[in-house]
């Protein structure tokens, strides 16, 4: 069993809250995300899009692009459209050689507005989620047949949020998965219960950690998606409140082979992004000799 360990710019740069950002280069970046220990970074504001320009940043780092968030807005949009949008992403990602494009569902969404409570977030029937299951299916299908597939990310107030959701989606579309713990865990759901259901469709990890005391703590009828960020909701596994050692586990149970990317958004004046980094990279080569993976580069 072979397991890559990434993580994502989020915890130097935030691009939904600018004031969570810290003021380091891409290079500082990725330097502190090697000198942690990884060999893998998902893609964020202050990246070329461009190979000839980030390939020998990159190698300088022993860094490759393992991943990269797409704001898709199929829900209400037109699949040749969103080819169009995500072209210029799909090229590069293939030229990087990514495992990968990240698909989060942006469309009614309310992940980035500070003002819209949690619980204002979109909700579908189920005959909407099997129209739209058959809509990102045919789109992640062109993607894969153009050389770069996409992973689904279920996200806190977005459309497919909940495990009862993300069941329906599953159940709807063929689209390939990525299993965040975090989102899954904040929405209320049974992680493992998710990659039993599920594992033959995840592809790509994201192994972002709660603070369960902050999340519990929230008032979804006022706080936002972004209140709850801003709170320190989200922290790098070893630091929150789950077992990280049962997730993995489980995942190697089924036989998960891929990418683990660490993606924990916050302040990095109270949460430094290095000292970060290097406690989520220990815990992961604790949880990962424990579950039988090999680690690589």
């Amino acid at each position: 069993m072979k397991a890559k360990l990434g993580i994502a710019p989020i915890a130097w740069w935030n691009d939904d809250l600018a004031e969570l950002s810290d003021d380091v280069t891409l290079e500082e970046c990725l330097r502190q995300a090697s000198v942690a220990g990884f060999t893998g970074m998902e893609t964020g504001r202050r990246f070329p899009m461009d190979m000839a320009e980030l390939g020998p940043i990159l190698a300088k780092y022993g860094i490759s692009v393992c991943g990269g968030w797409f704001s898709g807005l199929l829900l209400d949009g037109d699949i040749e459209v969103e080819k169009e949008r995500i072209a210029a992403q799909h090229a590069f990602f293939c030229a990087a050689g990514a495992p990968c494009i990240v698909y989060g569902e942006t469309a009614r969404s309310v992940q980035g507005v500070k003002s819209a409570p949690l619980a204002t977030k979109p909700k579908l029937t189920e005959a909407e989620i099997a129209v739209y299951g058959r809509k990102i299916s045919d789109f992640a299908d062109w993607c894969a047949a153009q050389g770069m597939p996409i992973s689904y990310h279920h996200h806190m107030a977005a459309a497919i949020e909940t495990e009862a959701e993300l069941d329906l989606l599953m159940k709807h579309s063929t689209v390939p998965l990525l299993f965040d713990a975090g989102h899954m865990a904040f929405a209320g759901g049974d992680n493992l219960r998710v990659i039993e259901n599920h594992h033959a469709r995840i592809t790509h990890v994201h192994t972002k950690d709660i603070r369960r005391t902050v999340v519990d703590g929230l008032d979804r009828n006022r706080e936002s998606f972004l209140d709850a960020v801003v709170k320190g909701a989200f922290t790098v596994p070893g630091d929150g409140s789950l077992d990280f050692e049962a997730i993995v586990k489980a995942l190697a149970a089924k036989g998960y082979e891929g990418w683990f990317v660490v993606e924990a958004e916050q302040d990095p004046k109270v949460s430094p992004p290095l000292a970060m980094a290097q406690k989520g990279h220990k815990e992961l080569l604790r949880v990962m000799a424990a579950a039988g993976y090999e680690v690589t580069q």
